[in-house]
């Protein structure tokens, strides 16, 4: 349940929320949308590490913060995000636990 969790929390730190399941569709709405920040669970179907290698690969979106999360017991997974460009890969209970310390410090890194 961290995705809902996730979604609850940020609305109610205020932030406009566009939850998206379909990861083919990814690069077009973040293209469309131009959001401030991509929060994506790495753990969802998919090649979730592709796609965050595609928006940095994107020029319309390489400059997209994106927080990736994962749970504890996927160092690797989460390796590879910050490998595919992820500026951020953190566990679902550091992204709980601490999600406005981490979309502050993700917004604040060039």
């Amino acid at each position: 349940m961290p995705g809902s969790q996730l979604v609850n929390r940020l609305q109610d730190l205020g932030y406009r929320v566009l939850p998206l399941s379909a990861l083919d569709r990814l690069g077009a709405t973040v293209e469309r949308e131009s959001p401030l920040l991509l929060i994506v669970d790495l753990a969802s179907a998919g090649d979730v590490c592709a796609a965050i290698a595609c928006l940095r690969a994107t020029p319309a979106t390489a400059h997209l913060p994106v927080l990736g999360f994962a749970p504890e017991n996927e160092e690797e997974l989460l390796a590879a995000a910050r490998t595919a460009g992820a500026t951020m890969a953190v566990s679902e209970t550091a992204v709980l636990n601490h999600l406005s310390q981490l979309v502050e410090q993700a917004l604040s890194v060039d």
